[in-house]
């Protein structure tokens, strides 16, 4: 009976061994999830402004052919209205502006490979853009139209029907004409070019009937050849323009936007404005 009862109590004290055991094994599991996530936060620290200020510039994509908001002028310099806000932001943040021309449905890519540092020029807002960029606020209102010549027959959405409608390949008004099926339904041919340069010169020369566009570009030719362009009735879609950044650069898109914002409250964004658009039309909060 003393064997029974001594085997039992050696039985009892081996299971309250290693009970105790797996209770110590479960208590070192939770410290080590916590160092992982703690590894994981250190690794995407978001470091974008520091490596702005390392590298001691700021390099900005655009599509040079975008007037009046980046292009290039007679003497090949790229000038315009975001190269002007541009310039004044990368002077207060104490770094080189250079200007990068890309290709336009190859922007996302040349962000995320680390060509240049942000796009602006003329980048509507989007969802699918949402999801691809860290955008910035919107610092300027926009719509896209409707661009035919002078003389012709076309006066309102409508009468684009059995047209051929030129739009910029990975434009936002590709978007635009997307989500108006019962527009592009209609037309003879929807032609996709490589900027709004070429899309103006095929209108002219009676390549296309048609081309959308956003207004700022629209406005900016009808006041250079005043007789020869005219904005139709009616807007296939209201925009704002923002700045894009690579995922996850919020620490450089928060630093243009206080640049913006003091630009804002000093004049100095006003003042660009004007001498762009003869008004002030910045939306900066």
């Amino acid at each position: 009976m003393k064997k029974i009862c001594s085997l039992l109590l050696v039985v009892l004290m081996i299971s309250c061994i290693l009970t105790a055991c797996g209770t110590k094994e479960k208590a070192t599991d939770s410290p080590a999830k916590d160092v992982a996530t703690e590894e994981n936060g250190t690794k995407n620290t978001d470091n974008s402004l520091q490596y702005i200020k390392d590298n001691g510039k700021f390099v900005l994509g655009l599509d040079a052919s975008f007037p009046p908001m980046g292009y290039k002028d007679e003497d090949d310099n790229i000038v315009g209205f975001d190269i002007d806000l541009a310039k004044e932001v990368c002077k207060r943040m104490g770094v080189e502006l250079k200007l990068q021309p890309i290709n336009w449905t190859a922007k996302e890519q040349e962000l995320t490979t680390k060509n240049i540092d942000c796009i602006w020029n003329g980048l509507s807002y989007s969802e699918e853009r949402a999801e691809a960029m860290t955008l910035s606020q919107a610092y300027m209102n926009n719509n896209q139209v409707v661009v035919v010549l002078k003389d012709s027959d076309i006066k309102v959405v409508a009468d684009l029907a059995g047209k051929i409608v030129a739009i910029q390949n990975g434009s936002t008004a590709s978007d635009a004409m997307d989500e108006h099926k019962e527009v592009t339904d209609t037309l003879k041919q929807l032609v996709k070019v490589d900027d709004n340069v070429q899309a103006m010169m095929d209108l002219k020369i009676g390549g296309s009937d048609a081309v959308v566009m956003d207004e700022v570009v629209a406005l900016y030719y009808m006041e250079k050849d005043p007789d020869a362009y005219r904005v139709i009735d009616g807007s296939l879609a209201a925009e704002q323009y923002v700045i894009g950044f690579r995922k996850g650069d919020d620490a450089l898109k928060n630093e243009v936007e206080k640049c913006l914002k003091e630009m804002k409250e000093d004049g100095t964004l006003a003042k660009i404005c004007t001498t762009w658009f003869g008004k002030d039309v910045n939306t900066i909060q």
